[in-house]
């Protein structure tokens, strides 16, 4: 069997409630072996880190599904081979490298003033640059999984566009307030989806 298989999280809804959740793996051999035939035909999964559905076919045994989904979500042996080249091959070694960068003879005093001299001020400001970008890049993953779920499980629900408005808003109170009476399990599992949509500072 497939590893993606167990390392794809995913959450499984029958109606408005979550019957499994967990590795990909996990959930289709639990609702596989717990839900009828129709169930499985209204049943929704979602991919945990997206929260977009996932669309699996629950044809046949559960081997014949897993199967299936191996040959989607799997990796090849030529893929792995791939994987382990690009992790051996061109290896940077560990320091400092040098290298020209062309500033402004402003930019050049106001680093050579700074404490630590211009490249310690570059280095930080590199760093603070890649922390933020990254943290920004984070916020909008989270974002896009919130309403991708939102979307496909809560459009019609109850002040669904004020939260909406309050995610991308930034905004972690109105947010909460705009779900609490939801569907228990969806609401919680919007929580979670959206727990690193807020900026820190709102936390």
């Amino acid at each position: 069997m497939s590893n993606a298989l167990t390392r794809f999280y995913c959450t499984a809804f029958l109606g408005v409630g979550v019957v499994a959740s967990g590795s990909l793996q996990h959930v289709v051999t639990t609702v596989k072996d717990a839900l009828s035939d129709r169930e499985l035909t209204q049943l929704l999964i979602f991919d945990d880190s997206t929260g977009k559905p996932i669309d699996v076919d629950f044809r046949g045994k559960t081997d014949d599904v897993l199967k299936r989904l191996g040959e989607q979500f799997g990796d090849s042996p030529g893929t792995e081979v791939n994987h382990q080249t690009t992790r051996r091959v061109g290896r940077p070694k560990l320091g400092v490298v040098s290298g020209e960068v062309t500033l402004l003879p402003r930019h050049w005093e106001w680093l050579k003033s700074q404490p630590g001299g211009a490249s310690v001020t570059l280095r930080k400001l590199i760093d603070e640059a890649r922390r933020t970008g990254e943290q920004q890049s984070t916020i909008r993953e989270s974002q896009e999984a919130t309403y991708n779920f939102m979307t496909a499980m809560a459009g019609d629900f109850n002040q669904y566009e004020e939260a909406l408005r309050a995610l991308y808003a930034g905004d972690l109170d109105r947010f909460y307030h705009f779900i609490d009476d939801w569907a228990p399990d969806i609401r919680n599992h919007v929580k979670r989806l959206a727990a690193n949509a807020f900026p820190e500072e709102n936390l």
